[in-house]
C-alpha cells in the first residue's frame, strides 16, 4: 500500500511560485502514475496534473497549461508540482494520487491512493 504525504503549500502573492512535493512510502513509485488534483471550497475536485508511470508523460489541465510543471523523481519516491505566475484562482487545496493506470488520469475515481492535502492560497 501506498502512502501519499503533500508539502510545499503556503501563501504566496499573486504573480508568485510555489514547488509541491508528494513524498511516498510503503511501495515505489515506479509504477503508479501520479496525479495532483485541487479542491476549493464549494467547488468539485479537479485534476490539475498527471505524470505516467510507463514513459513519463505529462498532461496539463488548460487552466494551468505553461505556468505548473509536473515531475517525478524516482529515486527519492518524490513527485514534484512546480508553480509558476500563481492567481487568486490557483487558491485551493492540493492533493496527489497515485494510479496503477500507467498513462494516469484526469478522472479522481481512477486513483487508489490519496494524500491528506496541502493548501495554497494565492492573495491579489
Amino acid at each position: 500500500q501506498v502512502q501519499l504525504v503533500e508539502s510545499g503549500g503556503g501563501l504566496v502573492q499573486s504573480g508568485g511560485s510555489l514547488r509541491l512535493s508528494c513524498a511516498a512510502s510503503g511501495e515505489t513509485l515506479d509504477y503508479y502514475a501520479i496525479g495532483w488534483f485541487r479542491q476549493a471550497p464549494g467547488k468539485e475536485r479537479e485534476g490539475v496534473s498527471w505524470i505516467s508511470s510507463r514513459d513519463g508523460s505529462t498532461y496539463y489541465a488548460d487552466s494551468v497549461k505553461g505556468r505548473f510543471t509536473i515531475s517525478r523523481d524516482n529515486a527519492k519516491n518524490t513527485v514534484y508540482l512546480r508553480m509558476n505566475s500563481l492567481k487568486p484562482e490557483d487558491t485551493a487545496a492540493y492533493y496527489c494520487a497515485a494510479t496503477l493506470v500507467n498513462s494516469g488520469s484526469y478522472d479522481p475515481y481512477e486513483y487508489d491512493y490519496w494524500g491528506q492535502g496541502t493548501q495554497v492560497t494565492v492573495s491579489s
